[in-house]
């Protein structure tokens, strides 16, 4: 070993050591209160402490690992790619102490797992309903807890261990850092009306044809909404004023159903009304707006039995389709 190299490893030895010795539960309790309610002032609350407490807590935590863990910002705090990591480890310590102490106090420790999942919520009218159904009916004995968002928000709440599986897009690299995408295949964006609307009535409509009506679309800022923004803008085209937007799937259902609305949404958000009858797909070519849905998890963290049971079943459902 060189001489630099040698006082190198000795400087991070020294400082491996002192993290040992001076990291107190105060200092993981608080890290991870932080990052999963994301708010310095939601965490002081869960924690009985004053917002200046956390932060100093933080501080110490920061210093004693040589490195930022969180950044803070005036919209809420976000784990660093160094946070992300020390985030899994820092529950596994505090899960291990729990379980010392249940086991000292005779506790049993119930064997059924709980499953976080999380969805899009352009999926839930049919893939997500489809998975839950038939887990259910194969495990009616395991709790399973469903949260729905944006991609970006299901990718926070991956990060935070606020949910140890999500149905969601893959995303930008600096997002997506930590995690683990799994794809179930591609899912293009298209148009569903109501069953007897005008357009569905006569020849293929064109693009132009469309935006003469009212309009359901994406949420302002979805993966869906630019994938619909680059389509028309490769036709010259932009949306008009008076959109209703929206990223709730069943809400873009009844508004198309019940009246003139054409709704431009993911497949899978309209896949089980249009198999009931309820609408129908436009003849309208949506090449280019493919995105791929998939399984998303943490990169540092294998899923449990039962939550590994439902992603097979989504997998299944997915292929099937």
């Amino acid at each position: 070993m060189k001489k630099g190299e040698e006082g190198t490893g000795q400087r991070q030895g020294t400082a491996s050591e002192a993290f040992r010795s001076r990291v107190r539960l105060r200092h993981l309790h608080c890290f991870v209160a932080v990052a999963q309610a994301r708010r310095l002032g939601r965490a002081a609350e869960q924690l009985g402490l004053t917002q200046p407490a956390i932060s100093k807590t933080l501080n110490e935590l920061e210093e004693l690992a040589g490195t930022r863990l969180l950044v803070r910002q005036r919209s809420g705090t976000q784990l660093t790619t160094a946070g992300v990591h020390f985030l899994g480890l820092a529950m596994r310590v505090l899960e291990s102490v729990d379980a010392a102490a249940d086991s000292l106090a005779g506790v049993a420790i119930a064997a059924v797992e709980r499953i976080r999942l999380g969805a899009l919520p352009s999926i839930v009218p049919a893939l997500l309903l489809d998975t839950v159904t038939q887990f259910r009916r194969a495990h009616p004995e395991v709790p399973v807890v469903v949260q729905t968002g944006m991609n970006r928000e299901l990718i926070e709440a991956l990060k935070a261990d606020q949910i140890d599986l999500a149905i969601a897009r893959m995303d930008d690299p600096t997002a997506m850092a930590g995690l683990w995408f799994e794809s179930l295949g591609p899912e293009p964006l298209v148009f569903a009306v109501q069953r007897g609307h005008a357009l569905a009535m006569g020849d293929r409509p064109a693009m132009m044809d469309l935006l003469a009506w009212p309009l359901v679309v994406p949420a302002q800022g979805s993966i869906p909404r630019h994938s619909l923004e680059s389509l028309l803008s490769r036709q010259g085209l932009s949306l008009p004023q008076g959109c209703l937007e929206t990223a709730d799937a069943y809400l873009g259902r009844l508004m198309t159903a019940q009246g003139e609305h054409v709704w431009a949404a993911p497949l899978s958000a309209t896949r089980r009304a249009v198999a009931e009858g309820e609408l129908v797909l436009l003849p309208v070519d949506t090449h280019g707006t493919e995105e791929p849905i998939g399984l998303l998890r943490r990169g540092d963290r294998t899923l449990g039995p039962m939550a590994e049971a439902l992603a097979a079943i989504a997998r299944d459902l997915s292929a099937a389709r």
